[in-house]
């Protein structure tokens, strides 16, 4: 059996995420969420400038108001091209003032430029995109849980869909905490997380299918059967994060401004997702199985007479 007992110290794993769960439900119910403007709405202005301007020169312009978090497009250009005339602004709800101001502020920074459109829209989404996310994740978890059980047993299937909800509640807690904007591209995220985190997690589960028969008939215990199948795939599983950590990581350093939370979410995600595989859906595979497993009935004392 190798030297580290990964089952028989999951009572730590289960803390270790109980630490970071709890506080995590008091930051989302004290601080809340920042929904971007996909959920609360906001105001659209699109703008042709008399000479191609650049993303760069729009943002740093609307940063001194603080809306360098604000969605902005290259309207009407190539894909890959740098500079455009045409630019489309998504952002939040500005007062009259604060809009002159920025208005004001983009012909001194930017250029001179030319109106096209200026409107106040509602959430795009809002409440019927966190109904539909959330109407997604369960129909997934339920059809999850259905599959595990045909391929392999009930006990898979609940322990999956356990383990994809702690990733969930980790990836919410850090957005909560750190305040980072929710948008759509978050829900992306969700469910990329939740994608990932499965098949990290069936890997596993398959390994402890395969060695489940020939393991017991040689009389070894549930301990020992979920560490020999962990450190079997265990090469596999940190090969696969540390690939998709590397390239989140460059899209989050390298990329825009609008791509950087959406890389965030994954980088959280694919850490908790492989700590969840590796360390707490077996786990919990285990404690079910001990759980429910039909014990013997002990055997009535013999009478002496």
């Amino acid at each position: 059996m190798p030297k580290f007992d990964i089952a028989g110290h999951r009572k730590i794993w289960f803390l270790i995420s109980l630490i970071l769960i709890i506080p995590g439900f008091i930051c989302m119910g004290v601080r809340g969420f920042n929904f971007g403007i996909d959920f609360t709405g906001g105001t659209i202005i699109d703008l042709r400038f008399e000479q191609p301007v650049t993303l760069t020169d729009v943002r740093s312009s609307l940063a001194q108001y603080g809306l360098d978090g604000s969605t902005i497009q290259l309207a009407g250009a190539e894909s890959g091209i740098e500079s455009s005339e045409n630019v489309m602004i998504r952002t939040v709800d500005l007062e009259e003032n604060q809009r002159k101001e920025v208005m004001a502020s983009l012909t001194k920074d930017v250029g001179t430029y030319t109106v096209l459109r200026e409107e106040k829209v509602g959430a795009t989404i809002g409440g019927e995109l966190i109904t539909n996310a959330v109407l997604a994740l369960v129909i997934s978890w339920a059809l999850i849980i259905l599959y595990v059980a045909y391929r392999f047993e009930w006990r898979f299937g609940v322990s999956a869909v356990l383990a994809l909800i702690h990733d969930i509640i980790i990836v919410l807690a850090v957005f909560s905490f750190t305040q980072r904007q929710i948008d759509s591209s978050f829900i992306a995220a969700l469910l990329t997380i939740v994608g990932y985190s499965i098949n990290d997690t069936i890997v596993i589960f398959d390994r402890i299918r395969e060695n489940l028969k020939l393991h017991f008939r040689r009389g070894g215990d549930v301990n020992e059967l979920v560490n020999r199948s962990i450190y079997q795939t265990l090469t596999r599983s940190l090969y696969t994060v540390f690939t998709v950590l590397f390239t989140t990581f460059a899209l989050y350093w390298f990329g825009g401004e609008t791509t950087k939370d959406f890389a965030f979410a994954l980088l959280v995600g694919f850490a908790s997702g492989c700590y969840s595989s590796i360390f707490i859906a077996s786990q919990l595979w285990i404690e079910l199985r001990n759980r429910t497993e039909r014990r013997p009935a002990a055997k009535p004392a013999a009478v002496e007479g």
